[in-house]
């Protein structure tokens, strides 16, 4: 719940900048993951899933779910079957689940959009699985989502920029300094709307000249000495 409240007032891109700032690896979903209904959002404790044709793990990690986890699905990345369809997002909903991420593709998206419940995807097709492959042992311990392994101990944040994992061990700490660059990011914007512009905000000119006496001066070591955020 606390995750959910704090999120409440934040994005993923806070997030990843916070992960930059705490030397957390920063671990996005590709960006062909996207929501089903844009604006959806969610964060949760991954519950994931490695799907081989059957809807059967779906329910079975439902049996172990904790109210508010995300429903990690990991399809491969296949673009030639929806792994995820309605019904199986209606007893996501009513095993307390509070988002679906899938490596792969879902369909029945009208329905899907009429249940409300956070669904991201790589986009939808007509026809679900046609094979049925043996099931690993440990298809309901982890699940991959593009080149990243997410399990239990991870959190699951998403939104209109996409998803994003987090360990839950280190979301405190990402999370604070989320906070503390979205406010910095407040205050620059304002100032730009008030007539400084972010240039006058950074004293750019200051680093420009900096960087003439030492030209491995970076942007980002500079920014961390006078308190910028636009880069994290």
């Amino acid at each position: 719940m606390q995750d959910l409240e704090r999120f409440a007032t934040l994005t993923t891109a806070h997030l990843a900048d916070g992960c930059i700032r705490a030397g957390v690896p920063v671990r996005c979903a590709p960006s062909a993951v996207r929501a089903v209904v844009p604006g959806s959002r969610m964060i949760g404790r991954a519950l994931p899933a490695r799907h081989v044709g059957s809807v059967d793990v779906f329910l079975e990690a439902y049996e172990s779910a904790e109210p508010g986890d995300v429903l990690v699905v990991d399809n491969a990345g296949r673009t030639d079957e929806a792994c995820v369809g309605d019904l199986a997002v209606l007893e996501a909903r009513a095993a307390g689940v509070a988002g679906v991420v899938i490596w792969g593709l879902h369909r029945d998206t009208a329905d899907i959009r009429a249940i409300g419940l956070p669904v991201f995807s790589m986009g939808a097709l007509p026809t679900g699985p046609l094979r049925l492959d043996a099931r690993p042992a440990d298809a309901l311990e982890s699940a991959r989502v593009g080149e990243w392994t997410v399990g239990r101990g991870d959190l699951v944040a998403g939104d209109e920029d996409g998803v994003l994992f987090v360990p839950a061990e280190r979301a405190a700490e990402v999370f604070s300094l989320a906070e503390g660059i979205r406010d910095a990011e407040r205050a620059q914007a304002e100032h730009i709307r008030a007539g400084r512009s972010l240039r006058e905000q950074l004293r750019f000119s200051d680093f420009l000249a900096e960087r003439r006496a030492a030209p491995d001066l970076t942007f980002r070591e500079y920014l961390r000495s006078v308190g910028g955020a636009i880069e994290e």
